[in-house]
């Protein structure tokens, strides 16, 4: 009996202790399943995962184990691209509607819907500032009026805020608001100079969302005027300022980020200042050697340093050379390309035709059988050839931290180099010009 009725007793405690993300996606065609993932400072845990239904429903159980805190859940790959954030606080259901066309919207959790209201009301006065400056207005009166508005706004929502987790987003996102008419390059060079002033960089809950991360691009890259290097160099340094007293693996993953970009935009020069003044010491104090080997690396293959030597074990029928010892040509094009890349046996032809006679193509053939490679390169016996096996684990592969194919490097007679053009259409361009 006494058993009995401490099963009955604890049954409320474990059916009160549950709790419910559900919603709906549309079209439901669309999806097949959503993964639930923790969030947190250092990544994302692995937590349950529901089949969307042919309705669009979908439905998981949070528990007792699950702590408040930042949720993320994936509905489509790759994971990073298709995601969103939400707040758990450990006290409320969850639930939500998510269309492709309209986006995402909460149906419950005063948390999130709170967070989402707040985040509508400041776009639309954002707005409402933004027509203002691009009529060129000098309407003292309408200025005053819209930035009381957005006063009024961040204070009501602090105030309904206080007690929640989302307060801490609303106020770390707490806008500039001048006290009086400023012409819009005022007020862009005070926004900008203010946009950390509330961000905290040390909490936990912020570094757990995409917050820190979306405040940070939009700082670099969004609110640049003249986009030039120069500025880009105090926006990084100004950064590193604001994020001083944060843990060093906060300022890792901040400029690890900003630095993946500047590669993106193919801006080695940015990629590099960051590398060498702030990324690489304290990849090296955290012992992130993956990192180090990948920052290492791209400085090492950045245009105007000298491209890494490699072996070339069948050169003419002469045996074995490096590319130091190569002496035939005014330039060299290394192409990293493979047998089985489909996009790689349509633009070597091309190439084949409108390199110049000064250049010398040397192709690295990633490859994890060398059949299909050997039947290729009959097809072009003017290039330098070399097998590059085990594809993406080749050291020559690493060396040059190729990530694609095809991938073109253009070096000149010293095998310095001189270009890195994206693709083929780039390519013809800069042999054009030699």
């Amino acid at each position: 009996m006494k058993k009995i009725l401490f099963l009955i007793l604890l049954l409320p405690a474990v059916v009160f202790g549950q709790h419910q993300i559900s919603g709906v996606f549309s079209p439901a065609s669309d999806y097949t399943y959503v993964l639930l993932y923790q969030a947190t400072p250092n990544g994302t845990n692995y937590m349950n995962k529901s089949e969307v239904k042919s309705d669009g429903s979908f439905s998981i159980t949070l528990d007792a184990t699950v702590i408040p805190g930042i949720y993320k859940l994936v509905y489509a790959l790759p994971p990073e691209d298709y995601n969103f954030d939400f707040i758990y606080n450990g006290k409320e259901n969850i639930g939500l509607t998510f269309d492709t066309e309209k986006g995402l919207e909460f149906t419950e959790s005063n948390e999130n819907k709170l967070w989402s209201s707040y985040t509508k009301s400041m776009a639309l006065v954002n707005t409402a500032i933004g027509n203002f400056y691009a009529k060129e207005s000098s309407d003292e009166n309408a200025f005053k009026d819209i930035f009381k508005t957005l006063r009024e706004t961040q204070e009501a929502y602090e105030k309904a805020s206080i007690g929640t987790m989302a307060s801490t987003f609303i106020r770390a996102n707490k806008p500039y608001t001048p006290e009086s008419f400023e012409d819009i390059s005022t007020y862009s060079k005070h926004l900008k100079n203010t946009y950390f002033d509330q961000v905290d960089f040390s909490n936990s809950l912020l570094q757990s969302s995409d917050f820190l991360a979306d405040r940070v691009m939009a700082y670099v890259f969004g609110m640049t005027i003249s986009a030039n290097n120069e500025g880009y160099k105090k926006d990084v340094d100004n950064l590193v300022r604001f994020m001083e007293k944060s843990h060093g693996s906060v300022k890792v993953t901040m400029l690890q980020m900003v630095w993946q970009r500047f590669t993106e935009l193919e801006n080695e020069a940015m990629a590099n200042y960051i590398t060498n003044n702030y990324l690489l010491d304290l990849a090296k104090q955290l012992k992130y050697d993956q990192l180090v080997e990948v920052l290492d690396s791209y400085k090492s293959n950045s245009v105007g340093n000298k491209a890494q030597d490699f072996e070339i074990s069948e050169y003419k029928n002469e045996g074995s050379t490096t590319l130091y010892n190569l002496d035939t040509a005014q330039q060299y094009l290394l192409i990293f390309w493979s047998s089985t890349c489909s996009h790689c046996l349509e633009e070597l032809p091309k190439v084949n035709s409108l390199v110049p006679k000064n250049t010398q193509v040397i192709a690295i053939g990633l490859e994890d059988e060398p059949e299909n490679w050997q039947k290729e390169i009959k097809n072009y016996p003017n290039f330098i050839h070399v097998l590059g096996l085990e594809k993406w684990n080749n050291t020559i592969v690493k060396a040059y931290n190729v990530n694609a194919t095809p991938t073109y490097i253009l070096l000149d007679k010293n095998k310095i180099i001189i270009s890195k053009p994206y693709d083929l259409e780039a390519l013809t361009k800069v042999l054009k010009k030699k």
